[in-house]
C-alpha cells in the first residue's frame, strides 16, 4: 500500500466579518495616562488627570538652544544660548539681548548677590563679567570647555571645566587658580551644599565630588551613568543629583564644533578615561593625583598630552543600548547613604531644582517637568511639548522653564489653567474594529471626541476629530471603523477648581479573521495485528490419543505440521495537519474525501478539535482520492459571523494489489543460461525488479527498454557461464503502491 501526498495551501476570498467577542481598551493607572500628551494638564501619582499650573510663554527670542539659565537680584533672568548670545528676561517677560560673546557657546553662567552676570563662553574657555551692561574678560582657564559656574559663600566663583576636569576657583579679575583635579574629563555640574562645601559631578563616569577645600576631595557617588548633569542641595542636608547617558554632553559638544551630534543607538568615539579620586580625601586606595611634569616619566607625559588631546577634539564617549536606562535621579543622605528616586530607560533627566517637599524635573520627553518628593512617589506637573526642558530656575512662587532647540522660555505658576486637553495614545485593535461606547469617571465636566484610520501615526488619511459627547455612563463612538483609534479629553476649570479624570473606557469588535490551514499530510502506518504476536513453536512431531470405552488407549504419529508465515501487521491511513486562527480561537475541523472522478465529498469526520484523523487503509479500494480539511472558528463566534478555511490534498494513490510475475523457461546461449521474465500490474506503473540465486542477495533487474516505468515490463536474466547442479532463481517486481509479487523458477 502506498500513500503519497503534497502539500498545498489554498485561499479563499471571504466576505469581511467582525468577531464575536467584545474587547475593552482601558486607562487608568498612572503609567497609561504617561503615555499620552498632555496640554495645559498635571498627571497626579495615583494616576489622575487634572489641570495642570498656568503656563506662560515668556518673550524671548528664539530658535537657538538655551544651555544655561541664572537668576539675579531683583527677579531678571539670564539665558545663555547656542547663537552665542546672553539674553535678559525682566519681570515683565520682556527680553533682550545684552551680550553677544566672541565664541558660539555660553554654556554657564551665574549671577552673584550683587547682580553681576558671569558667563562661560566656549570653546576657549573664557569667562566674561557683565556689569552694568558692559562686559569684559573675567579670567581665562585656557581650557576647551566651561560647562558649570556656581558663586560660593566666599564671594568667589567657581568654574567646572574640560577636557581636563578642573575646578578653578576665580577671586577677581585675573586671579584664579585651580582648586581641584577630579581625574575625569569634564566637569559638568557644580553646586553647595547646606553647609557651603563644593559639590562637582563630573563625565565620563559620573563621579560626583564633595569639596571641602583645596584640592580635598571626597567621592560622595559613583553613579553607573556617564554624567552628572545636575546637582542640587537641600536644606535638609540631602543632596539631589541628576545622571544621564551622556546625551547633553554629546550635543553640546558637537555644537562647539560644528558638527552634528551623534544620533541615540550609534556609537560615537571612543576615549579611554581612568577614574581616579584625591589621594588627599580620607579614604583608602591609590595615590590618583595626577604627578607633577618634573615626575612624570617622558612616555608619561606623551601619554598624557595624547589623551588630552584626543578629550578636546572627541564627542564624549558614551554608547547608548536600546532598553537599557538613560537617566536617574539620587538622593544622598547626610549620611553618605544613597537611594535612587526616579529612574527612566526613555528619557533624559537634563536639570532639577529644588523646591519646599521635595524636587523638581526637566526631561527630554515632550519637554515634561515631573514633581518628586522625598519619599520617591512622582507626579507630571506639566509638558511643554518642545523637544526638551534643559534648564530650571525655582523662584518664588514660580518655576521658570528654558527650553533646546526652540529656545523658548516658560514660566509655570501656582494658579491653573483654564483649559486643558489630554490625547491618548493611539490604540492598535490588531484589526479593522467595530467601535462602542466610551465611557469614563470623572470628578467634573469633562468632554470627549474620537477618531480613527488605518496608519499606525495620525496623519491626513484619519478622520476628523468627532463631535464632543458629556455623558460619562457611555455615549457610542461615531469614527469610522478602522485598525487604529484614538481619543481626547478636553478639561475646563472653575476658578481654582480643577476636573479630575480617573480612567476611560472604550469597548470595540475587532474583525473576525478568518483561520488558516497551512499543512494537510497523509501517510501510512502499520498497526500490529493479533496474528502478528509471537507464536508459540509447534513440534516437530504431533501425537493424538484415541480413548476407547475400556479407558485403554493407542499413542500414534501425526506426521509433521507446517508453519505458515502470518502477515505482521495491518496498514493504516493517518490524515494531519496544522491550523492557526490569527485572533485564537479556538477551531473545530471537519475531514472529507472523494476518489478521482467522483464529484461529492464524502465524510470521514465532523465537529472535532483533533488535528489528525485514523482510518483502515483497506476501507478504500484502489485508486487515487483527494482529502480536504476544513478550520472554522465557529465554537468562538456566532453561526453568521464565523469563518472557516480549507486545504485539499494532491492525489493520493492506495494501491494494495501486487504485480504479477512469470518467469519463462530457461534457455541456452552458449555457456550461458537466459532466463525472460514478464511483469504486470493492473493499478499502477511498476517502479523496479530484482532476482536472487538460491535465497543468496538481491540483484537489481533493468527493464528491456532501459526505464522501469509502465504498468507491463519485460526482463532479461543472463548466467553466464551457467552455474553447475541444482538452482533456485527468484524474480520480485515491485509496483508504485510498493506491492510486491514474487515468482521462481529452480535450474537444473
Amino acid at each position: 500500500m502506498s500513500l503519497r501526498a503534497g502539500i498545498i495551501l489554498l485561499g479563499y476570498p471571504v466576505a469581511m466579518l467582525h468577531a464575536a467577542t467584545a474587547t475593552a481598551w482601558e486607562l487608568n493607572t498612572y503609567l497609561d495616562f504617561s503615555k499620552g500628551r498632555l496640554e495645559n494638564l498635571s498627571l497626579t501619582r495615583d494616576g489622575r488627570l487634572v489641570l495642570a499650573p498656568k503656563l506662560d510663554p515668556l518673550s524671548t527670542p528664539g530658535q537657538s538652544v538655551i544651555w544655561s539659565a541664572a537668576a539675579a537680584p531683583g527677579g531678571s533672568l539670564y539665558f545663555g544660548a547656542s547663537d552665542g548670545k546672553l539674553y535678559r528676561c525682566d519681570a515683565t517677560g520682556k527680553s533682550e539681548v545684552v551680550w553677544t560673546a566672541p565664541q558660539a557657546q555660553i554654556f554657564a553662567i551665574a549671577a552673584d548677590s550683587a547682580g553681576r552676570v558671569y558667563a562661560a563662553a566656549s570653546p576657549g574657555g573664557a569667562i566674561y563679567r557683565i556689569e552694568g551692561g558692559k562686559a569684559s574678560l573675567y579670567y581665562e582657564t585656557r581650557q576647551g570647555f566651561v560647562w558649570s559656574l556656581s558663586v560660593g559663600r566666599d564671594s568667589a566663583l567657581y568654574a567646572g571645566t574640560g577636557p581636563q576636569g578642573k575646578v578653578y576657583r576665580i577671586s577677581g579679575v585675573n586671579q584664579g587658580e585651580v582648586y581641584y583635579e577630579s581625574g575625569q574629563t569634564h566637569v559638568t555640574s557644580l553646586a553647595f551644599d547646606a553647609q557651603g562645601r563644593l559639590l562637582a559631578g563630573t563625565e565620563p563616569n559620573g563621579i560626583l565630588y564633595r569639596i571641602a577645600a583645596k584640592g580635598q576631595g571626597f567621592v560622595l557617588y559613583d553613579a553607573n551613568f556617564p554624567e552628572i548633569r545636575s546637582i542640587v542641595a537641600a536644606p535638609d542636608g540631602s543632596i539631589y543629583a541628576a545622571a544621564m547617558g551622556g546625551s547633553a554632553a554629546k550635543q553640546a559638544t558637537a555644537a562647539s564644533s560644528g558638527t552634528p551630534a551623534p544620533a541615540a543607538g550609534t556609537t560615537p568615539t571612543v576615549t579611554t578615561t581612568i577614574t581616579v579620586t584625591d589621594a588627599d580625601a580620607a579614604q583608602s586606595g591609590p595615590d590618583i593625583k595626577p604627578k607633577p611634569p618634573g615626575q612624570q616619566q617622558p612616555q608619561q607625559q606623551q601619554s598624557q598630552q595624547q589623551q588630552q588631546q584626543s578629550a578636546t577634539t572627541a564627542t564624549s564617549a558614551v554608547i547608548e543600548y536600546p532598553g537599557a536606562e538613560r537617566s536617574a535621579i539620587f538622593r544622598i543622605h547626610p549620611d553618605h547613604t544613597v537611594e535612587q528616586i526616579w529612574v527612566s530607560k526613555d528619557e533624559n533627566a537634563y536639570d532639577i531644582a529644588a523646591v519646599p517637599g521635595g524636587i523638581y524635573a526637566a526631561t527630554d520627553n515632550q519637554g515634561r517637568v515631573y514633581r518628586i518628593t522625598p519619599d520617591r512617589k512622582v507626579a507630571l506637573i506639566a509638558e511643554t511639548r518642545e523637544t526638551e526642558v534643559t534648564r530650571m530656575v525655582a523662584l518664588p512662587g514660580s518655576l521658570i522653564l528654558a527650553t533646546g532647540e526652540s529656545g523658548r522660555v516658560f514660566r509655570l505658576g501656582n494658579t491653573i489653567a483654564a483649559s486643558g486637553t489630554f490625547e491618548s495614545p493611539v490604540h492598535d485593535a490588531t484589526a479593522v474594529a467595530r467601535w462602542g461606547r466610551l465611557s469614563w469617571r470623572a470628578d467634573g465636566p469633562v468632554r470627549f471626541r474620537t477618531r480613527s484610520g488605518n496608519s499606525a501615526r495620525p496623519d491626513k488619511t484619519w478622520s476628523e476629530w468627532s463631535a464632543t459627547v458629556e455623558d460619562p455612563a457611555g455615549s457610542q463612538v461615531t469614527s469610522p471603523n478602522a485598525r487604529y483609534v484614538q481619543w481626547k479629553a478636553e478639561f475646563a476649570g472653575a476658578g481654582t477648581v480643577s476636573p479630575s479624570l480617573d480612567s476611560v473606557r472604550l469597548a470595540y469588535l475587532p474583525q473576525n479573521t478568518a483561520p488558516v490551514v497551512k499543512t494537510l499530510n497523509v501517510a501510512a502506518q502499520a498497526i500490529a495485528t493479533a496474528a502478528a504476536k509471537p507464536a508459540v513453536t509447534a513440534p516437530t512431531a504431533a501425537y493424538s490419543i484415541t480413548v476407547t470405552d475400556t479407558g485403554a488407549g493407542t499413542t500414534s504419529t501425526a506426521g509433521t505440521l507446517t508453519q505458515p508465515v502470518t502477515r505482521a501487521a495491518q496498514e493504516q491511513m493517518i490524515v494531519s495537519w496544522t491550523a492557526e486562527d490569527p485572533d485564537s480561537d479556538k477551531l473545530t475541523y471537519a475531514l472529507h474525501f472523494r476518489g478521482e472522478g467522483e464529484t461529492a465529498w464524502k465524510p470521514l469526520r465532523l465537529n472535532f478539535h483533533e488535528t489528525n484523523h485514523m482510518l483502515d487503509a483497506e476501507a478504500l479500494a484502489d485508486g487515487r482520492y483527494f482529502f480536504r480539511v476544513t478550520a472554522s472558528d465557529k465554537a468562538a463566534n456566532p453561526g453568521d459571523q464565523a469563518r472557516e478555511a480549507e486545504l485539499v490534498s494532491p492525489p493520493v494513490l492506495v494501491d494494495r494489489t501486487p504485480p504479477v510475475v512469470s518467469i519463462a523457461a530457461p534457455s541456452r546461449n552458449g555457456t550461458a543460461i537466459e532466463l525472460r521474465v514478464e511483469a504486470a500490474d493492473a493499478g499502477s506503473p511498476l517502479r523496479g525488479a530484482e532476482y536472487s540465486i538460491d535465497a543468496g542477495p538481491w540483484m537489481p533487474l533493468a527493464a528491456a527498454d532501459g526505464v522501469t516505468d509502465s504498468m507491463k515490463e519485460s526482463f532479461v536474466i543472463l548466467l553466464d557461464p551457467a552455474p553447475a547442479g541444482e538452482h533456485l532463481v527468484v524474480v520480485r517486481a515491485f509496483d508504485s503502491g510498493n506491492n510486491a509479487a514474487v515468482a521462481k523458477t529452480v535450474l537444473r
